[in-house]
């Protein structure tokens, strides 16, 4: 059977890797692994052998009910901020193109070439409609499982003769089409795993075009990577089971098969399966603990709170939706976080994106000889399929963050600012109102001892509550103001004097007016410094003391200790 094409090609590389996202929400990190995975070995591979690797990014919007553009503008820019640029796919952010003319990229513009697939499929006999109803269908589901046996299609459609089948199907009877599986087994051949071999029967006969006229997953991924010249096809092993189908349907269409390449999960350190709705498990969990805590906080007041629809935060809470929107508006209300999942969440906590494509490229690959710390240059000349490994990779958060700190305070001075402005501009706005001297000399302070971005515009919290309104921790007042000899405020009144004639109110002279304080009453720079950390931010935790204090200025820092001194107790 001759091929089905698109256009005409230009010069093929060598070597054509695809990640292929559908666009029904933001890119789960796996997905961002496996982007980087296809790209690093498009570029290694190429270099190994002396040729051309292209790395394309294809759109698979054929689930029109659940893609949006906004969806898959989100995944692009996403993969954009980690640096994993396409060489081909929808031009945005610098990246894509279609150089060999093998577009569009998005699989609903490229229905018409689906359809001539299929109906050559139809025609030889490999594939065929079938008539029945949902309802038709689901009854001899219930039929099968009240029999204990596992449900496949029974071929019922092939009862009708060929001229009959054809007929009603020209005629525009509700139909979907459905491959017909071959009689024998089918040997997935791959690179990680070796052969996978699939017994005949094992597969039904499934649909590769739905009764609303577009192509299922299964069919045009395979069309398409055909017609784009795809080489290899790395995947997660999620994937496996889908490959047979594709196997089968390449034979069929006379089309060569990819070299597959099925990497291994990534799971949670618990093993279990690191997917989106664990942000909805923790939203919900929160919003029980809280109503159980307080019995005045009902659905409708939790929905009055959020701006949910009541109905939809009732089906949220039993358990009969997992919305992303849901559960960020109530974790937004409850001031608790959710857990990072996909790319979107771990940028607006503030992580950098090389820590982030250095973590993820040791999900399930090795560069070997104890390397852990690396860029995309170097995984881009060392991938090799042959270290991936077979077993699902554990996503460890607490290594991540590891990661994460390294990168952060490693970054050139100016390097953190000019980032660390970008993400306040995006997340934090309000630490936008710092002028130039502020900004600088808050970066200065937090870079040595952030751990992310979200981190760095923690530490800079008190900056942002009014003077006569800080909110004061209890037990640090407790412990550092009202205790001990001499008692932490005593120690306060007494620095008044010397913080007020304290000039230039820059760090450097504040330190030493701290230190020689310190020294003059014979107490540590601890004793002196606590006091002053909690009138000034009302915690035990912050910034070093005297950059606290120049952030703040001296009047500010005067009004907070009078207001500390005046009302020491708890508040």
């Amino acid at each position: 059977m001759p091929s089905t094409s698109g256009p005409t090609p230009g010069p093929r590389p060598d070597i054509v890797t695809r990640f292929a996202p559908s666009p029904t929400g933001h890119l789960h990190i796996g997905g961002a692994r496996t982007a980087l995975f296809c790209w690093a070995f498009a570029k290694a591979e190429a270099k190994r052998r002396g040729s051309r690797g292209s790395f394309m990014l294809r759109i698979e919007d054929t689930d029109q009910a659940r893609s949006s553009d906004e969806s898959a503008r989100g995944i692009c820019e996403d993969m954009a901020w980690l640096g994993i640029l396409w060489d081909e796919g929808p031009a945005l952010a610098g990246a894509g193109g279609d150089p060999r003319g093998v577009g569009p990229f998005f699989q609903a513009q490229r229905v018409e070439l689906y359809n001539r697939a299929i109906d050559e499929l139809v025609r030889a006999e490999k594939a065929y409609p079938a008539f029945e109803t949902p309802a038709e269908l689901e009854a001899k589901r219930r039929q099968a499982l009240a029999q204990k046996k596992t449900y496949r299609y029974d071929r019922a459609a092939l009862a009708i003769p060929l001229a009959e089948r054809l007929a009603r199907m020209a005629s525009g009877e509700a139909h979907v089409v459905r491959f017909r599986m071959p009689d024998e087994p089918v040997a997935v051949q791959d690179q990680v795993l070796g052969t996978v071999t699939y017994a005949a029967g094992e597969l039904d006969d499934f649909v590769i075009r739905k009764a609303d006229g577009l192509p299922t997953y299964h069919f045009a991924v395979v069309v398409d990577d055909q017609a784009m010249g795809v080489t290899h096809v790395l995947r997660a092993q999620e994937h496996l089971n889908n490959t047979p189908r594709h196997v089968a349907l390449q034979q069929a269409l006379g089309y060569p098969t990819p070299l597959y390449a099925h990497m291994p999960l990534i799971v949670n350190m618990d093993a279990s399966k690191m997917s989106k709705r664990e942000k909805a498990k923790a939203a919900r969990a929160a919003a029980q603990a809280a109503m159980k805590a307080d019995a005045a906080l009902t659905p409708d007041r939790l929905a009055a709170a959020t701006g949910v629809a009541p109905a939809t935060l009732g089906a949220f809470l039993a358990q009969e939706n997992d919305s992303a929107e849901v559960a960020q508006a109530v974790a937004a209300h409850l001031k608790v976080p959710l857990p990072e999942i996909e790319v979107a969440d771990f940028r607006r906590a503030g992580y950098l994106p090389e820590a982030i494509t250095n973590f993820i490229a040791l999900l399930g690959w090795s560069p070997g000889g104890d390397v852990e710390k690396f860029d995309r240059d170097f995984l881009a000349e060392h991938f090799d399929v042959a270290r991936i490994g077979k077993t699902s990779a554990k996503f460890d958060r607490v290594k991540l963050l590891s990661f994460n700190i390294d990168y952060i305070t490693a970054l050139p001075a100016g390097e953190f600012r000019a980032r660390f402005a970008s993400w306040c501009a995006e997340f934090s706005p309000e630490l936008t109102g710092l002028d130039d001297r502020g900004f600088a000399l808050l970066c200065q302070a937090v870079q040595p001892r952030c751990k992310t971005f979200r981190d760095a515009a923690e530490q800079a919290g008190f900056l942002l509550s009014e003077d006569d309104q800080v909110p004061m921790d209890p037990a640090a007042v407790q412990k550092v103001l009202l205790r001990g000899e001499p008692r932490g405020a005593d120690v306060l009144a007494e620095l008044r004097a010397v913080i007020e004639r304290v000039e230039p109110f820059e760090p450097a002279a504040v330190h030493a007016a701290l230190e020689s304080f310190s020294a003059a009453r014979g107490l540590s720079l601890g004793k002196v410094a606590q006091p002053l950390r909690v009138a000034l931010t009302g915690g035990t935790v912050s910034p070093p003391i005297d950059a606290t204090m120049a952030l703040l200025g001296k009047r500010r820092a005067l009004a907070r200790i009078d207001r500390c001194l005046a009302a020491p107790a708890p508040r």
